[in-house]
């Protein structure tokens, strides 16, 4: 069948005469679609699909005739003037191959900061700025869409993926995810944000159903993409691979068509990830315009369920119709001459400068940091000292030219290594490379977590000897993380017993010198922190902050930069003290044949495992901050938390009503001897109702510029009235109810500087929505105790 499609297709300009055809471009987009036949429309809405079925191409995508390595392209329709164009991976950096058959030029990318240390910035500008440079790539590359930014919520703290996403908060998520995609899309490509919904765990990914209540998804997990969408206008959204509520995103009409066009007022295109859902009739008609990468009885489907009336050749058009818009769009529509070329130095100064405004000091006891003047020799500990993570694996990996290690760093930096200790972890490093060699016969072996090279602890005697040797010591504790898998807790949120012994041991040996030990975590996600924390003198969390990692770390430990960062998430005292992790397949394991399995889509949904087959949200509203603040749950840091080589003030806060809102003002002062950055998260506490609300809820933050000591700036937060609002499922609604608000001015969720009072004298309808995605039952969730 799929043969004699192709060869109608090409026979179609002799038949018809290509002549006559309208040209996209050149005529309207609707008279375009009127001129297709059915076989054509359907053959735009399939993507090209991969390339072979080795090595990388089985799982990234191949586009070999126009930009290789990419993840897929769109079928091109000649007759009509129609181009392919390219889709490319990118939540970190755009990822295409960087190295070309009979070609001796390379093709490298930046590795820029993953997506929580971007959200660990709190700040907009900053991150617009990245984009810029990231779609500046895109472009240069010959790409048209990047498939990023993701902006799933860190529902628990062992998500495979929670590198690849901004933040336990959908503000925080949905402001920072907007200034990613306006800094791409003003390259002129477009973007894809993703996954579009609740895409909160990796294992059984592609036939989980996420039960969620309506309040959650529209409080917690769709108001990111609300916000990101009505602030940005993103080309593309990304349905994700699980179920919600009993139906496949990629299917819901409920959720693509209903929440995301007719209620947020979207415009763009709508893709399925790799492989997602079952159903291509039930895409088209949910509004999935686009099935990638595609398989050619994809569009077999479309045209036998419309000759046999399941399915409307109308939804074919509108889909047809969004993707010819998305195609006009396009750098390669508009013929633009790609240089292959971008300036790939700049983009490392960019990332080395952003991913510093990211790294959060947790601890700086007796001024630890930045490292005194006199320190000259360092010895660094932990294999991650050496073999330095630069982001996650999978699809949010990205192909650089190199990665700059802690001790590359330090080296650039003036600092003068401990060679005995630098040797001897060189050798075990070498050799355990040499024993666990990737199996070649494994597909997924270049895509997925490299087996990481257990850590060692040297003998008392040798860190004896290098603790009189050396001025300092510096230890690294390092985490990857990618798709397919979630995290687990044994040995990846705790440490180790050779991490912890290492730690003790390091600790021990240098304080009886009297000499400092500063610990670097180079980490995707929260680890666990509270059973250790005290040991060290310092704690610099520097997440994975892309290629040029090592020498940014080496710029806040010489003091050349105040660490600003803030953490985007709450680290809690133990993993099942988060309330999600009952409801999370934290000890689950997938064998290899389930985790190719895993890949790949269009699966019958069941409900045999729990956590696995289905996922039950019973935290409902309550994740994060909301759930520990609320509760009264210790925690070991808080949600927004994050030192400084300096003091802030907060002053002189004052709140005005606007004509839909709240202007709040206050006044932030660096009392202390050296220039920084700080964050003011503005906090609202809503009065009791019958409808439970978390302690509170973070409704707006700026960071100051940078304050030379004794400076001062008065800052402005915006707070619309309908920014108190909570989702009423009983009315479909969004409503602020009347009374009195808190409005808190913090530095982080559980250190309020400044608290301000406002009243809604009555209660205020803010929107009235569709009653959609309700569950089939209702859901357990938690409550706090009046």
């Amino acid at each position: 069948m799929k043969k004699l499609i192709i060869a109608a297709a090409c026979c179609l300009p002799l038949a018809a005469g290509a002549q006559k055809a309208p040209q996209l471009g050149k005529t309207s987009i609707d008279k375009v679609v009127k001129a297709m036949t059915l076989e054509e429309k359907a053959s735009l809405l399939i993507g090209t699909g991969m390339a072979g079925m080795s090595g990388n191409s089985a799982v990234v995508g191949a586009t070999q005739d126009l930009v290789p390595g990419a993840a897929g392209t769109s079928r091109p329709v000649e007759r009509l003037g129609i181009p392919a164009i390219v889709l490319a991976d990118g939540p970190a950096g755009l990822r295409i191959q960087p190295i070309r058959k009979d070609d001796p030029n390379t093709y490298y990318c930046t590795a820029f900061p993953v997506a929580t240390l971007l959200g660990s910035t709190w700040n907009t500008e900053l991150v617009t700025n990245v984009g810029k440079a990231m779609g500046n790539e895109v472009r240069e590359y010959g790409a048209d869409v990047l498939l990023a930014p993701a902006l799933n919520i860190h529902r628990n703290p062992l998500c495979g993926r929670n590198f690849e996403y901004y933040s336990e908060d959908p503000l925080l998520t949905g402001k920072i995810t907007a200034a990613m995609v306006n800094g791409i899309q003003s390259n002129g490509v477009g973007t894809s944000i993703k996954h579009f919904a609740a895409n909160n765990q990796e294992t059984n990914r592609t036939a989980n159903d996420a039960i969620i209540s309506q309040r959650a998804l529209r409080e917690i997990y769709l108001k990111g993409f609300e916000i990101t969408v009505k602030e940005s206008q993103p080309w593309t959204v990304m349905s994700s691979y699980n179920f919600l509520n009993g139906t496949y995103t990629s299917e819901s009409r409920d959720l693509l068509t209903t929440i995301l066009r007719e209620e947020w007022g979207f415009k763009g295109l709508v893709m399925t990830d790799w492989f997602g859902g079952k159903s291509v009739p039930a895409q088209v008609h949910a509004g999935n315009d686009l099935m990638m990468p595609g398989i050619p009885t994809q569009t077999e489907a479309i045209i036998q369920a419309v000759k046999d009336g399941t399915l409307s050749e109308a939804d074919v058009d509108i889909c047809v119709k969004r993707m010819l818009e998305l195609i006009v769009a396009s750098p390669r529509f508009q013929k633009y001459a790609f240089s292959n070329k971008p300036d790939l130095k700049a983009h490392a100064e960019v990332t080395r400068s952003s991913a510093s405004e990211g790294m959060v000091l947790l601890k700086n006891n007796a001024n630890a940091l930045p490292l005194a003047a006199s320190i000259k020799s360092v010895a660094a500990f932990g294999i991650t000292s050496y073999e330095f993570i630069a982001g996650g694996t999978g699809s949010g990996d990205v192909n650089r030219a190199y990665t700059i290690s802690l001790t590359d760093g330090l080296n650039n930096a003036g600092y003068k290594l401990n060679t005995e200790v630098s040797a001897w972890y060189t050798q075990y490093i070498a050799a355990e490379k040499e024993k666990n060699k990737p199996d070649p016969n494994n597909p997924f072996a270049a895509f997925m977590n490299k087996k990481r090279i257990e850590e060692i602890v040297p003998c008392p005697d040798f860190l004896t000897k290098q603790a009189k040797a050396s001025d300092a010591a510096i230890l690294t504790i390092g985490r990857s993380s990618g798709e397919f898998t979630d995290r687990h807790v044994e040995g990846d949120f705790k440490l180790t017993p050779e991490e912890l012994s290492l730690m003790a041991n390091v600790c021990k040996a240098f304080h009886a010198e009297g000499k400092k030990v500063i610990v670097i975590l180079n980490i995707g996600g929260v680890i666990e922190t509270s059973m250790w924390k005290e040991l060290p003198d310092a704690i610099l969390l520097a997440w994975q902050a892309g290629q040029e990692g090592g020498n940014t770390v080496a710029d806040i430990l010489k003091g050349q930069v105040n660490p600003s960062g803030k953490l985007p998430m709450t680290f809690p005292v133990s993993y099942m003290d988060a309330a999600s992790s009952k409801n999370f397949p934290y000890d689950y394991v997938l064998d290899q044949k389930s985790l190719f399995a895993n890949f790949m889509g269009g699966k019958e949904k069941k409900n045999e495992v729990r956590n696995v087959d289905y996922t039950a949200y019973e935290e409902g509203i309550f994740v994060g901050y909301r759930f520990f603040d609320t509760f009264g749950k210790q925690v070991s840091y808080p949600f927004g938390y994050g030192l400084s080589y300096t003091k802030f003030d907060y002053s002189n806060p004052s709140v005005k009503e606007t004509k839909d809102g709240y202007q709040v003002a206050v006044t932030v002062k660096n009392t202390g001897s050296v220039a920084g950055k700080e964050v003011v998260q503005l906090y609202a506490s809503a009065p009791t109702t019958s409808l439970v609300k978390p302690e509170k809820e973070l409704k707006a933050f700026v960071k100051t510029k940078q304050l030379q000591p004794g400076e001062s700036q008065t800052l402005s937060l915006t707070i619309k009235k309908g920014d108190l609002a909570s989702f009423s499922e009983a009315r479909s609604a969004w409503i602020a109810d009347a009374g009195t608000y808190q409005l808190k001015l913090a530095a982080s969720s559980r250190d309020v500087r400044q608290t301000l009072e406002v009243s809604l004298p009555a209660e205020v309808l803010v929107e009235k929505v569709h009653d959609v995605l309700r569950p089939a039952k209702p859901i357990a969730e938690i409550k706090p105790a009046k």
